[in-house]
């Protein structure tokens, strides 16, 4: 017998994510997201569609006031726009998905989903599209990566980052004081824009950051340049998958991104990664340095004219 539920109770709400979720990537693990609930507090909607003892729909939303919508779990945003990607619905029958939102009480908006793979579902909007590296293309070298650029381009790049590293590059690896510089390069390049300027990210980032660490999965990664920290990237490893989380760069430093984006592909290709996730937004050089696309969706019954207003607060990667 088929019956849908609404759930509120955190504990609860942990289970049944727990029960609808592999743990396949760093995003489904209910402690990541758990680190900016505890910062957020934003009030839980968790629906279900229940056939026997088999779980057939499962949407887990929360409340976020400031955005007046639900969206996906935690509602970890800035100016409503929420930054955890891969975002799963379960969906397992015709007509799941359309019960699940339907029991919905009220307007949702529901950023960086993973395709549904339902029958007969409606077909969601593509929001945004994030960039990914397979290292077993390029056979695990460098060489394999770069003979998918043309001469010309490939000479083009190497110039441009031979210039920028004159005063001499070094790295440093997995210092978690780190995090600070790297919040402080994201907050001075893009100030209000930042999320890390809502104190409820930072430190619900800084959470997560120390969760990675205890478990072995965090890679914070910071180049120098002339000694001065040009750049900070914070990844995860996790199950043979590498995913760059968060970064800051210094503005003195035009072009940095480029190179410790490219110094990322060639450690996962040393490390012999199975992919790379350098999340959504292109910012000029992930098309240049031959990503692979894949597009995320996007869920909302917001009236127009709000939903656009959502969407124009862009993506922080």
């Amino acid at each position: 017998m088929r019956r849908l539920r609404i759930l509120t109770d955190l504990g609860q709400c942990r289970d049944m994510w727990e029960r609808a979720f592999p743990r396949e990537r760093v995003s489904d693990l209910w402690e990541a997201r758990l680190c900016f609930h505890h910062r957020f507090r934003r009030p839980l909607r968790f629906v279900l569609i229940e056939d026997g003892h088999r779980l057939a729909g499962f949407l887990p939303l929360a409340w976020i006031e400031e955005s007046g919508c639900y969206g996906y779990f935690p509602g970890e945003t800035w100016a409503g726009t929420t930054w955890l990607e891969q975002n799963r619905i379960l969906a397992r029958e015709a007509g799941d998905l359309l019960a699940l939102l339907d029991a919905v009480d009220g307007p949702y908006h529901l950023r960086y989903l993973d395709p549904i793979a339902a029958p007969g579902t409606l077909v969601p909007a593509i929001d945004e599209v994030g960039y990914l590296f397979y290292p077993p293309e390029a056979g695990f070298s460098m060489e394999g990566y770069w003979s998918a650029f043309s001469g010309k381009s490939a000479k083009r790049i190497r110039r441009e980052l031979e210039a920028l590293s004159a005063p001499g590059v070094s790295y440093r690896f997995d210092d978690p004081g780190d995090f600070d510089r790297l919040v402080t390069l994201n907050v001075s390049r893009f100030g209000d824009s930042s999320y890390y300027a809502d104190e409820r990210f930072r430190e619900g980032f800084r959470d997560l950051m120390n969760l990675l660490l205890d478990r072995g999965w965090l890679r914070i990664t910071s180049v120098l340049i002339g000694g001065e920290v040009a750049a900070v990237d914070m990844g995860c490893a996790y199950r043979g998958h590498y995913t760059l989380l968060a970064g800051g760069t210094h503005g003195g430093f035009p072009g940095v991104a480029k190179l410790i984006n490219l110094h990322h592909i060639e450690y996962a290709c040393q490390q012999r990664f199975l992919s790379v996730d350098f999340l959504c937004g292109d910012f000029g050089w992930k098309s240049m340095f031959h990503l692979t696309p894949r597009p995320l969706y996007l869920l909302s019954n917001l009236a127009p004219a709000h939903a656009a207003q959502l969407q124009a607060a862009g993506h922080g990667h």
